[in-house]
């Protein structure tokens, strides 16, 4: 996986804020359906965007060009997940 650089604050693909001591690395574009991209995650936010779309639907939006975070099921997480330290963890639900 690639390396942060050690300088500059490196911020999540998904919320924007600081990454903590755990980052984790995501495909935009699943690995399954070809994606090679890789962008920086807290876990947390990792889960989230597992836990609200299928594989399937994560490439379709990137075929469309559709914003992760500007559906209705992240908008919600992001709005919750603001305030909160860069290293905060808590369960994640699943799709419905």
């Amino acid at each position: 996986m690639p390396k942060l650089p050690p300088e500059e604050v490196v911020r999540c693909w998904l919320c924007h804020r600081p990454l903590g001591a755990r980052v984790e690395w995501h495909h935009p574009r699943p690995k399954s359906r070809g994606g090679r991209e890789v962008v920086p995650v807290h876990p947390i936010c990792h889960r989230t965007i597992h836990a609200s779309f299928t594989n399937a639907k994560l490439a379709r939006m990137a075929d469309e060009g559709v914003e992760v975070r500007e559906q209705a099921e992240i908008r919600t997480f992001l709005k919750w997940i603001a305030g909160k330290d860069p290293d905060f963890h808590a369960p994640t639900r699943g799709r419905k």
